[in-house]
């Protein structure tokens, strides 16, 4: 990973890309001040790759975006993915962080506007077992929550997208 130059970023554009994610939201002060402390910023600009396929230094990473715009591409299970990040708080890498070598999933993550993004290595929250549990357990809830909203969200499209092709409903 080549990281642009380092520019500072805004602790309240971080804390607002925190509760976008769902990371923080079971969360109390001190435990998101320990988290946030644990977390990396790196800048990248248009037209970088974060990641490709073979070539990635993001280990076990979680990426959460800041500001900016990244393209998330993948083949999974031989069906090809894409997925754009614009909105602070947008996940990506969430298979890798929480599945390390237990699911392999190779993707490229190509900015497409100039971000900023936080990393979190599994390793450093893994580091809080035995001093805050809690706050392991509440990001780990919150990585639920956000996945689930992602297929929730992804289900309605299909749907609609089913509805629009097959004339059901009545609504098109």
């Amino acid at each position: 990973m080549i990281a642009s130059e380092k520019i500072q970023i805004d602790l309240d554009k971080i804390m607002d890309a925190m509760h976008a994610s769902s990371l923080i939201a079971e969360l109390k002060g001190h435990e998101i001040d320990i988290l946030t402390g644990l977390l990396a910023v790196r800048h990248y600009r248009a037209g970088e790759f974060i990641a490709k396929p073979g070539a990635c230094s993001l280990g076990d990473a979680l990426l959460i975006l800041v500001e900016g715009q990244i393209e998330v591409s993948a083949f999974v299970e031989n069906e090809p993915l894409v997925m754009t990040l614009k909105d602070p708080g947008d996940l990506a890498r969430i298979i890798s962080f929480v599945g390390s070598n237990m699911m392999r999933i190779e993707a490229s993550i190509e900015v497409k506007e100039d971000c900023a993004v936080l990393l979190l290595e599994r390793s450093r929250l893994e580091s809080l077992l035995d001093t805050h549990r809690s706050i392991v357990y509440c990001v780990m809830r919150g990585l639920v929550r956000y996945a689930h909203g992602l297929a929730r969200h992804k289900s309605a499209e299909t749907e609609q997208m089913s509805n629009y092709f097959f004339r059901v409903n009545g609504r098109y």
